[in-house]
């Protein structure tokens, strides 16, 4: 049986299920309760009082048929009417049909044993909730007889209702204010979670239930760790490209004194290319999390701005597209470097490379398109793989990079709480790069 309508019916949020769950067993218990009891309790105790009244009501019956004229059988039925303190008036202008008021769930029990106890019943009144107004047929003409509604029914049946209503509320509202204090340790551990993952560290200490603390704790151990493997990473590649500057400086200066042929060519070329590597080392082994605090900026100016530059550095890119106006929080360094290696692969692997901005109401999407090879769709999980370079699928003319430029990108955006999507551009046929990052 298909229950995806019911998954979507339900609050997503840990408060809303939670709330969810504490407030239907509530909700069930005073159905089964007003049910089961108040149907069955107050109907049973109305039926057996209005079965009492129906001894009178005949008597008063049967007298007034019994009388020779109207006016005798007025006078024997208003003075016993007057003993068992019911008001009877006769003659009274003939009715028919039954009032009572919608939610008068009694007075149905109420009309349905007069009926079937007196067979010359016309019309039962219960407009009037402290009053019941019969009307019957008799050989002097219509009677009417009117008493008292707590004698046929429970006196404020609905009281157990308000009670049990208000006693509902106030249990409720405790249980939301202790189930509030149980939640927020969880919501204080995703939050520092969250900000981990865009690359902040902030202080959470554990709290809450057992399970919450060992949660907790678990994850300050996880961060510990992965700052340790973080800043180990940044260490290594540092001092191995710190290192081998100075053998390539020496390699540089040694080359530049022999007499230039073809073979010191090469060999310069090959040196060149290790530059390369090392630079590539050392962008990849930075800690961009460090590198500024996350502002508040146009990201339409900032984009407008990172292709300018681009521009001036003789890339051949353009600013094709800005849809939405607003604000968005980003480390503007960070991300520029992440722009600069998209454009960089993008003019590199193609003739000409266009950068869109879309801003969402929730989400900051930029979009760098290039009219290359572009990469199948088998392959770009493993583009996105540091020192990974898909050589039969890019072009190689324009010279070689170390495989590092989606991979920083990527790196770049996962700090800032985003992603990174590779498609096939609609427009220009090459490779299609979208950063998407939360506002």
């Amino acid at each position: 049986m298909d229950f995806l309508w019911l998954k979507r019916m339900m609050p997503r949020g840990l408060y809303g299920r939670a709330a969810a769950i504490l407030i239907l067993p509530v909700i069930t218990i005073q159905l089964v309760v007003s049910v089961v009891f108040l149907q069955r309790h107050f109907e049973g105790v109305t039926r057996q009082m209005t079965d009492a009244l129906l001894t009178e009501l005949i008597a008063v019956e049967s007298l007034a048929d019994q009388a020779p004229d109207a006016a005798t059988a007025a006078a024997r039925a208003g003075a016993l009417g007057a003993t068992l303190n019911l008001v009877v008036v006769l003659p009274v202008a003939a009715e028919t049909g039954d009032q009572r008021a919608f939610y008068d769930f009694s007075g149905r029990v109420v009309i349905d044993t007069l009926r079937r106890g007196l067979g010359q019943v016309t019309a039962v009144d219960l407009s009037n909730s402290r009053v019941v107004r019969v009307v019957l047929t008799t050989r002097q003409g219509p009677m009417q007889i009117s008493l008292d509604r707590r004698r046929v029914s429970a006196s404020n049946p609905h009281q157990l209702i308000v009670l049990m209503l208000a006693t509902s509320l106030v249990m409720t509202l405790v249980a939301f204010l202790f189930l509030r204090n149980q939640l927020r340790p969880i919501r204080r551990m995703a939050d520092a979670a969250e900000a981990f993952g865009k690359g902040r560290v902030v202080r959470y200490r554990p709290s809450g239930a057992i399970e919450v603390r060992a949660a907790g704790a678990a994850f300050l151990d996880m961060r510990a760790r992965i700052e340790r493997q973080i800043e180990q990473r940044t260490l290594m590649l540092s001092g191995i490209s710190h290192d081998l500057r100075t053998p390539l400086t020496r390699l540089r200066l040694g080359l530049s004194m022999l007499p230039e042929d073809e073979d010191v060519a090469a060999l310069e070329r090959d040196v060149e290319e290790m530059a390369r590597l090392v630079d590539a080392f050392l962008a990849f082994a930075r800690d961009d999390a460090a590198d500024t605090d996350p502002e508040v900026l146009d990201p339409a100016a900032f984009v407008r701005g990172v292709v300018e530059d681009a521009q001036r550095a003789g890339r051949p890119v353009t600013l094709h597209e800005v849809l939405g106006e607003g604000t968005a929080t980003f480390r503007p360094d960070s991300l520029r470097r992440a722009l600069d290696n998209l454009i960089g692969n993008a003019v590199r692997y193609g003739a000409r490379a266009e950068v869109s901005v879309f801003l969402g109401p929730r989400a900051l999407r930029i979009v760098v398109e290039d009219d290359g090879p572009g990469i199948p769709a088998e392959r770009r999980e493993e583009a996105m793989r540091p020192f990974t370079r898909l050589d039969p699928a890019r072009n190689q003319n324009k010279g070689q990079g170390v495989g590092l430029g989606l991979s920083i990108a990527a790196d770049i955006a996962r700090s800032h709480g985003g992603a990174i999507r590779l498609g096939e551009s609609e427009r220009l046929g090459g490779l299609q790069v979208e950063v998407v990052l939360a506002r």
